[in-house]
């Protein structure tokens, strides 16, 4: 017993946990099995130890929830909704299925809760369907005296077809801060709809929501989409409903970034998108904290479409993830999930604070929210890929990012993007956060602007020695699940 074992020879009775237990036990058995596994985890489990990990859109999930996504739900198909299913034999799947759909209505105060996605990109493509088909195609069923596509002749399908991938769909730019599949060309969204996105206002780099009820009106979209992926603002979801309101559109939010802060209750009153939008997607990892996945809220209005996400889109749904949300939404449901919601906020602040004061350049100038997005070209004269890698040498993980109106692309980008998640998850808080800002402002003032042959950056040696030094002696007062040992 490779991990077990050593786990009980170097930890005192009082400081086991049944959950460290149970994840070393597993480990010992896939070491005899596959050793190969056991030692990538091992490794990933030691490299998340050794990093700062500051991925806006990642965070670390309890061992419990991790737990839970390995057991026997995973052998079972259950296509279909609660007590509606295509196979028989699923009445454990009901259990964990409702029990999670619950928890999410009680969390987020929402009329209906779906939560078979597999990912955010899914749970977007479900929410899309729904809206056509509750907003488009019944309308037209009804027209023609029909129930379902079933009885329709080729000829009416084929126009129904047509119709549906004729609607259009208005979400943020890729360089104002929105996702890839908000509309991007290089995505299946904008294939799906007549595409056309809003930006930031070149000048503040913020949302101008005069701007953008102007330009709803001009284009009059079935779906405003509200949400982003690097946008460091707080969306006002009264405004955005209210203009989608002036053209008949359905606003949808994707909150797959901030889930967990709405969630959290740190976002309230015309921050709070429940009571606004229509329909809701969300991811429920990054702030939410829990296993890869996602989620669909929605009104009474959309729930029978949405509950159609199979056959729709999705297949068979994950029983044992949907076990993993269940366990994650619990824990989200609780006190101390509020308290991190809110701190998560308070570090995104600091962090920008400090590296503003610094000298760096940063999307809006600061942060509502939780992630920063730096401007590496005007700060440092570094492209986005250049400041990610040296960042990586010196041991804080980051992701390379666009800002508005990027010259130079989505792959090298000008850009890094920042968050807060992960290290308030470890215990972190301002102090810490800026004490993050100087190493990373230290590591950038020291790169080298001569690309190697890949076109990176180099950095001083004494350099990366210091904040190596200083990232280990900070992650040590922190450690990533104390309650693991291993060699």
């Amino acid at each position: 017993m490779k991990y077990l074992d050593n786990y009980f020879l170097k930890t005192p009775q009082d400081k086991r946990t049944s959950a460290a237990t149970a994840y070393l036990a597993a480990l010992d058995c896939l070491q005899e099995e596959n050793p190969e596994v056991a030692e990538a985890i091992i490794q990933e489990l030691k490299d998340q130890r050794s990093y700062l990990k500051l991925i806006a859109s990642e965070n670390f999930s309890s061992l419990p929830t991790q737990l839970a996504m390995g057991n026997l739900l995973t052998d079972k198909y259950s296509e279909g909704i609660v007590k509606r299913r295509f196979y028989s034999g699923c009445d454990n799947v009901d259990s964990v299925e409702a029990l999670a759909a619950e928890l999410l209505k009680q969390i987020f105060g929402c009329e209906h809760a779906y939560v078979q996605p597999h990912s955010g990109a899914d749970a977007n493509l479900v929410a899309f369907w729904a809206i056509l088909m509750g907003k488009v195609q019944s309308k037209e069923l009804e027209a023609l005296g029909k129930k379902n596509v079933a009885e329709l002749t080729e000829t009416e399908h084929e126009k129904i077809r047509q119709l549906l991938v004729n609607q259009k769909l208005m979400g943020l730019s890729l360089h104002s801060g929105g996702h890839l599949t908000h509309g991007y060309r290089m995505n299946i969204s904008s294939k799906l709809f007549r595409a056309v996105t809003y930006d930031v206002d070149p000048v503040t780099e913020m949302l101008d929501y005069a701007a953008l009820a102007k330009q709803v009106q001009q284009e009059k979209p079935t779906i405003l989409l509200a949400g982003y992926s690097a946008y460091p603002r707080l969306l006002n979801f009264a405004k955005l409903k209210e203009i989608a309101d002036s053209v008949g559109a359905v606003l949808m939010g994707d909150i797959a970034h901030f889930s967990g802060l709405v969630a959290g209750k740190a976002l309230q009153g015309e921050y709070d998108p429940v009571p606004y939008c229509d329909v809701i997607s969300s991811t429920t990892h990054k702030t939410f904290r829990g296993p890869r996945g996602g989620i669909v809220l929605c009104k009474k209005e959309y729930q029978d479409y949405v509950d159609k996400g199979c056959p729709f889109v999705l297949g068979g749904p994950l029983p044992h993830v949907m076990a993993a949300k269940a366990v994650a939404f619990r824990e989200a449901s609780q006190q101390p999930f509020r308290v991190y919601a809110k701190q998560i906020i308070k570090n995104a602040a600091a962090l920008a604070e400090e590296l503003k004061r610094l000298g760096v350049t940063l999307f809006t100038g600061g942060t509502e929210n939780h992630l920063v997005v730096a401007n590496m070209q005007a700060s440092f004269g570094l492209n986005g890929r250049q400041a990610e890698s040296v960042l990586r040498e010196a041991g804080i993980t980051v992701n390379r990012n666009m800002v508005p109106f990027d010259q130079n692309g989505p792959w090298y980008t000008s850009g890094i993007r920042l968050g807060s998640p992960a290290m308030t998850t470890l215990g972190m808080r301002e102090e810490e956060m800026k004490q993050i800002a100087r190493m990373i402002v230290q590591v950038l003032k020291a790169a080298k602007k001569e690309a190697t042959s890949k076109g990176l950056a180099t950095v001083d040696a004494k350099v990366l020695h210091e904040v190596k030094a200083s990232v280990q002696e900070l992650l040590a007062q922190f450690p990533l699940y104390p309650e693991i040992v291993i060699e």
